[in-house]
């Protein structure tokens, strides 16, 4: 027999740690190649990390609930082998800063969970991770409630966003009072009657989007380009091929996927904007993935990565946009599909706004944020003189790393991407 010690992988871009949630599997227990062993919770995405190998689950070396720096030690598997293999296995550096605060997080060590009182035997023969035991303890809600929510995950099993989806449908539910101060999630603001002050806690995706905006702050030089484009033809062609396109492949027709194959074609003819700085040197990136930040039902934002966007069509846009979209919003997305971008694209007019000033996500050096599609009087130009017209006029605003990119590259691609809006053909098919 020979053991080989498993390691957290890379999750995606900048992921450097995860909390383990819950193992899989038992010690002894076999273990398939590629078969799930544990699930972990990242910054981005909660998932399920499968084995390197075949054999048996020897031991275990992280707790539940532990905070995991990537490539270090998580377990001792045992498989076939002509001799046993010395491991010289380091102790595993557990994130402390977390438990030092005194915050409570939703990946909390078994010891503390089996404490829950809640867990009592009407509801024991359905198997709830940690996280769901401490979403519940932090509810105050009694884990029998959750015994006739159906499951998403693996055999039937309950996921976070399954209780969260529950969660926002029920109307009545009580919040705790702590020193005669009322604690709400962020993902609950009512208007305060009382006169008291709220203290809203931050979930653990919240701090991290909060580090992370800081961060890329402080790192680029952001600065903002707006262009106001006419999308007249495109909302007549789109308004006349919704329904036949919904009726014959089964998919929403939507803007978003216009305008990023007008920023796909754009980025070919201003390649400088698809690059990424590393330390003094400027790395030109050869393929075009474009991020789609999307909202979580939580509040919170995600941004999976359409890879290979200049390879695709505009009906394989459609399909990979409303399929990022909606495994996003069901938290079904796996790690691959939220690291690599190189451009990204926000639509802040689904929220109603005419335009936006996002923040680059690391290390882009560029993001564009769609506004709504607004009905406006304009000018008409035609061979015949100019006439006031009702046209329907969006705003296109590109935030950029002036680092790298100047006034003049910002602008005149922000100026492309309208350009091709403005030049669509009416009569293409999809």
């Amino acid at each position: 027999m020979a053991s080989i010690e498993m390691t957290l992988p890379k999750m995606g871009e900048s992921v450097m740690e995860g909390t383990i949630l819950s193992w899989l599997k038992s010690v002894g227990d076999s273990i398939e190649e590629d078969e799930s062993v544990l699930e972990v919770a990242t910054d981005k995405v909660d998932t399920e990390i499968p084995s390197t190998h075949a054999g048996i689950l020897k031991k275990i070396l992280a707790e539940e609930g532990d905070i995991i720096q990537v490539g270090k030690p998580i377990a001792i598997i045992e498989t076939l082998g002509d001799r046993e293999e010395p491991l010289n296995i380091q102790p595993i550096e557990i994130a402390a800063s977390e438990k030092q605060k005194g915050i409570i997080d939703i990946g909390q060590t078994m010891n503390e969970v089996s404490h829950d009182t809640s867990a009592t035997s009407s509801h024991q023969r359905r198997f709830y991770s940690p996280l769901i035991r401490n979403i519940a303890k932090q509810e105050q809600i009694d884990l029998s409630e959750f015994q006739n929510i159906a499951g998403s995950g693996k055999e039937g099993r309950l996921n976070k966003q399954d209780v969260l989806n529950y969660l926002n449908s029920r109307k009545s539910q009580s919040n705790p009072i702590v020193n005669g101060i009322q604690k709400r999630s962020t993902n609950e603001m009512p208007l305060n009657k009382s006169g008291q002050n709220e203290i809203i806690v931050m979930d653990r995706m919240r701090k991290i989007i909060s580090s992370r905006m800081i961060e890329s702050k402080s790192i680029s030089a952001h600065v903002t380009s707006f262009v106001e484009a006419d999308m007249s033809t495109i909302v007549s062609w789109r308004n006349k091929l919704k329904e036949k396109f919904k009726t014959s492949s089964g998919q929403s027709l939507t803007f978003t996927p216009i305008i990023i194959e007008a920023v796909v074609k754009a980025i070919k003819d201003h390649p400088m904007i698809n690059i990424q700085v590393q330390g003094d040197k400027i790395i030109k990136k050869s393929n075009i993935n474009i991020g789609l930040a999307v909202a979580l039902p939580s509040g919170n934002l995600i941004v999976p990565v359409i890879k290979n966007s200049g390879l695709l069509d505009l009906k394989s846009l459609v399909v990979a946009v409303n399929d990022l979209a909606h495994r996003a919003r069901t938290n079904a997305l796996n790690p691959d599909e939220l690291k690599d971008g190189t451009f990204t694209v926000s639509n802040v007019g689904s929220f109603g706004n005419v335009m936006g000033t996002p923040i680059i996500v690391q290390p882009q050096v560029a993001i564009m944020a769609i506004g709504a599609i607004q009905k406006k009087p304009a000018v008409i130009e035609t061979p015949e003189g100019d006439f006031i017209g009702i046209r329907h006029k969006m705003f296109l605003s590109h935030t950029y790393d002036h680092r790298v990119v100047d006034g003049s590259l910002g602008g005149r691609f922000v100026r492309s991407v309208a350009d091709y809006l403005e030049k669509f053909d009416p009569n293409r098919p999809i």
